[in-house]
């Protein structure tokens, strides 16, 4: 936090003024002149007296002058102090909850589904990149598994994971196999192992494997050899996360050039870099705001993020968000996010 701009204005009329310059800066983009303020922030001060106020912010270092223009722009630390202590924010939209809970109502039986739809309606929303990670420790439990023949070796395993999630992986086979086949090597699995985590089959299936060796058949040994591999992929979608709305930042000037733009989608597509940054946030009491540099990451120095984490059960912990500019309507924003998260929260609490 940035306690040394605050000491040196105690008074209103200097914070009055940032506070202006920012909203001015955030809805237009133009770097804001001393005129502008003077007929904006409600206050009977000489132009004289206004450039005086703005040269003290600059030389604290809540507002800068861009090469090319006589106005100035915030800085991250003016941001940072227009969160922290200038800002008033708004009640979320009335017709933007009501979406929210449809959403998340209409899809409830499908936790997944509903982490996608709640990352796209983050992004439709606020007009930026929503994100949304998948809960940490929530464990991925069998519930029944199904195996349907395909062409060229080919088989399709649908498995049923936790609350009707349901998970569809192509496998190939050392040779066809037959219906009745295809059938005893599922019957055998959901006989079992129904109702254990995927990652523990997996090793189960490995062990019992090498035990009945001499007294189960080459087809099936085939058959659930390869189910290995499945039960490892769904087990593995669980360390994920979804972003959705990525281009949307193509409409911000600050973030539009090529090698900017392609920075930030080659972060999005890394899995680990877009974890650490959630994770940043994942024991947080409620919506964190990251602030340019704030992030740790410098391909973000331009942007904000805003996230929240949300609680299934008591152990399992997912954070969701958005990325954009650090010109961004934080007043807006920030409540959507923290709504959302209250409202995936109840919403994924209910199917427990």
């Amino acid at each position: 936090m940035l306690e040394e701009p605050i000491q040196q204005y105690p008074n209103e009329r200097a914070q009055q003024l940032l506070k202006v310059l920012i909203q001015r800066f955030i809805r237009d983009g133009q770097p804001i002149g001393s005129r502008t303020l003077s007929r904006k922030s409600g206050l009977e001060l000489s132009p004289a007296t206004i450039r005086n106020v703005m040269s003290d912010l600059e030389d604290c270092g809540l507002i800068a002058a861009p090469h090319t223009s006589a106005g100035r722009v915030p800085t991250p630390e003016g941001y940072r102090l227009f969160v922290d202590s200038l800002i008033r924010y708004k009640q979320p939209d009335k017709v933007d909850v009501e979406k929210l809970e449809k959403q998340l109502v209409h899809q409830s039986d499908y936790p997944n589904t509903m982490l996608d739809s709640v990352s796209s309606l983050l992004s439709e929303i606020t007009s930026l990149a929503g994100i949304v990670s998948v809960p940490k420790g929530q464990k991925a439990i069998l519930r029944q598994i199904e195996f349907l023949s395909l062409a060229d070796n080919r088989v399709l395993a649908i498995l049923v994971i936790n609350d009707s999630e349901v998970q569809n992986r192509v496998l190939t086979t050392e040779q066809p196999h037959t219906h009745d086949e295809l059938q005893r090597a599922a019957n055998y699995i959901n006989q079992h192992y129904v109702g254990e985590d995927l990652t523990r089959i997996r090793q189960r299936l490995i062990e019992d494997l090498d035990r009945t060796r001499g007294s189960m058949n080459q087809a099936m040994m085939d058959i659930i050899s390869v189910a290995q591999s499945a039960m490892d992929g769904a087990a593995a979608s669980k360390d994920e996360f979804v972003v959705a709305g990525e281009t949307n930042l193509m409409d911000f000037a600050e973030l539009s050039d090529v090698q900017t733009l392609r920075g930030l989608f080659d972060a999005f597509s890394k899995k680990r870099f877009m974890l650490n940054l959630l994770d940043k946030s994942i024991h947080a009491d409620g919506v964190q705001v990251f602030i340019g540099r704030e992030s740790g990451y410098h391909i973000l120095d331009n942007c904000s993020v805003v996230t929240a984490p949300y609680h299934v059960d008591d152990d399992h912990i997912g954070v969701l968000g958005v990325i954009g500019p650090t010109r961004m309507a934080y007043d807006r924003v920030v409540p959507i996010v923290d709504i959302t998260a209250r409202l995936l929260e109840a919403a994924l609490n209910a199917k427990h």
